[in-house]
């Protein structure tokens, strides 16, 4: 996740609060993983793999279910004023946060690191595509990733990238919302509610995902209204379920 979402409602506006989207109930039939063999799972910046579905990840793994990253971005550009760092500074600190929240809900390897830049990710977008190709081309490879609407552009970039590979090597493509939860409301116009699935983490996963996002100091940290990742767009973020988009 980088600073902000391009779409009406910047992050440091209250959006839409947690309360409504509960009240609301979000009466969705349930996603499951039966007869997925390989997850892969895409996104644009180190953090959106966790904040979006770290507890389905985790679900995953200690289900024996292979689980690979790939990480497009380092996240080089989420940076505040109040912090020192350099772009490249702060692309080494949160290499370091994704990889110990990976381990903490029990995916061991390491992202796979594309290194695109920071914020421009549709400028290089068909290279994207063939690039993940290859990640995609094992038989029953479902790829997550970032939804083609969620009001960033990485995000946006990035799904559709992984929507054109999958397209090529027959991967199975689920998206997952991460600003949507900020910008839209409850009934929305623009989401996709017919085609979104509901997954209930049990408590051990919901439990490995919230430390997992407490390993993304450098996102969540900061002066009150400074934060990368405020509290009010965090709390859709470490609910006891998750959304996908099949």
């Amino acid at each position: 996740m980088v600073n902000a979402p391009l779409d009406e409602t910047p992050p440091t506006a209250p959006g839409t609060a947690e309360a409504d989207w509960q009240q609301w109930g979000m009466n969705l039939p349930a996603f499951s993983l039966d007869g997925c063999r390989r997850i892969v799972v895409v996104t644009p910046h180190p953090d959106d793999e966790i904040l979006g579905i770290g507890g389905l990840l985790s679900t995953g793994a200690s289900s024996g279910i292979a689980v690979d990253v790939v990480s497009v971005t380092d996240g080089e550009a989420a940076r505040m004023p109040w912090r020192n760092e350099s772009p490249t500074e702060l692309a080494a600190v949160r290499r370091a946060e994704v990889a110990r929240a990976l381990v903490t809900v029990g995916v061991g390897i390491p992202p796979v690191r594309l290194r695109r830049p920071d914020g421009r990710v549709a400028d290089f977008e068909r290279e994207l595509a063939r690039e993940l190709v290859p990640h995609l081309s094992t038989p029953d490879t479902w790829c997550f990733t970032t939804w083609r609407h969620d009001g960033h552009p990485d995000h946006e970039a990035t799904s559709r990238a992984c929507a054109s590979a999958c397209e090529e090597t027959g991967a199975r493509l689920v998206e997952f919302p991460v600003w949507m939860w900020h910008w839209a409301t409850p009934g929305h116009p623009r989401v996709p509610w017919d085609r979104a699935r509901t997954f209930p983490l049990g408590t051990l996963h919901l439990h490995a995902k919230r430390e997992a996002v407490a390993c993304f100091a450098s996102q969540l940290s900061g002066p009150p209204g400074e934060e990368i990742v405020p509290p009010h767009v965090l709390a859709h973020l470490v609910r006891n379920t998750e959304t996908v988009f099949v």
